[in-house]
């Protein structure tokens, strides 16, 4: 059958079809092909997103994403470099470049950006992260707990100096965490907080989606993509910054010689219908998920149509067209 809904909003996209928005020698030209594939896709808009790297790197990737002002960039997601520098938690972000939390350093780069970071994924653990939490919120930059091996007490901390989201919940984390408690648990039961959520089959199994929708609810559950270079290519070798990732034939992406994920290949059609297949719930209650709540979080409004075929029987989303 055929249904309506407003354009996508990913708060998450490391790049997309080929173009990665963390190489060096990003161009606008690259970006635009990078959004209009996006677009093709359902998603009218986005944050692109920066990992951890040098500074010197995401300065010239933020310069060249703030200068754009394409409609389809709703602002910038800094992920990193305020992250836990340990195995496992750091997942795909390079070692040598994660460091402390701090105002200045946050400040360079938000003037490198031009004022366009409006999303920011930190670690509570990091040095200084609690402080900056506290001015990133008075500033009205929205803050992530992610990356992170925290203990309770210091997740608490961070949700009461104004943290309002958990990026991609279940992943960003130690491969063994304790039974109870863990950083996974306590983000789920924050009634503050909103979760996002990878769902493409790999990030996280059908039953942990389902359980984490339940406990966090449709209105506090945001779909992301999480994508990576090789979103929308055949398998392969691809790019994330300075780390070589492999796409399989799976659609499985990954660290060379390591269970680490690397991003993703999801979209979020897929997502949507992943979602609605693994969690029994409607698409009419999965549609927001992937579009008004994402834009409501940060403030600002979806743009745009876009028509589809769903298969409820098949669980299959495809999108037609994109109108605005």
């Amino acid at each position: 059958m055929t249904i309506e809904l407003p354009g996508l909003f990913d708060l998450q996209v490391n790049g997309f079809g080929g173009i990665d928005f963390n190489a060096a020698g990003l161009t606008p030209e690259n970006v635009e092909l990078a959004l209009g594939r996006l677009r093709r896709a359902g998603v009218t808009r986005c944050l692109p997103t920066l990992i951890t790297s040098s500074f010197e790197q995401f300065a010239a990737s933020a310069r060249m994403l703030s200068r754009m002002r394409h409609p389809a960039i709703a602002g910038i997601h800094m992920e990193g470099p305020y992250i836990s520098p340990e195995d496992g938690p750091r997942g795909a972000h390079p070692y040598e470049h994660v460091r402390p939390a701090s105002l200045d350093d946050f400040n360079r780069r938000q003037e490198a950006a031009d004022g366009r970071i409006v999303l920011v994924t930190l670690a509570p653990e990091v040095a200084g992260a609690v402080p900056l939490i506290e001015r990133l919120v008075e500033s009205g930059v929205r803050v992530a707990i992610g990356h992170t091996g925290a203990e309770p007490p210091l997740i608490a901390d961070a949700i009461s100096a104004g943290a309002t989201l958990a990026t991609h919940l279940g992943n960003g984390c130690a491969q063994l965490l304790p039974r109870h408690p863990n950083a996974i648990w306590e983000l789920l039961a924050a009634d503050s907080v909103l979760a996002t959520l990878i769902v493409d089959g790999h990030h996280l199994p059908p039953s942990t989606v389902k359980t984490m929708v339940r406990a966090k609810g449709p209105r506090r559950s945001i779909l992301i993509s999480d994508a990576v270079a090789a979103a929308g290519c055949p398998p392969g070798t691809y790019r994330l910054g300075g780390v070589t990732a492999v796409l399989d034939a799976r659609g499985r992406v990954s660290l060379p010689g390591s269970p680490y994920l690397a991003g993703s290949a999801l979209t979020l059609d897929r997502a949507m219908a992943n979602t609605v297949m693994f969690t029994g719930l409607s698409i009419e209650d999965v549609i927001p998920m992937a579009s008004t709540i994402p834009a409501e979080y940060v403030r600002t409004a979806t743009v745009g149509r876009v028509s589809a075929e769903w298969d409820p029987e098949r669980a299959v989303l495809d999108v037609r067209s994109v109108s605005e």
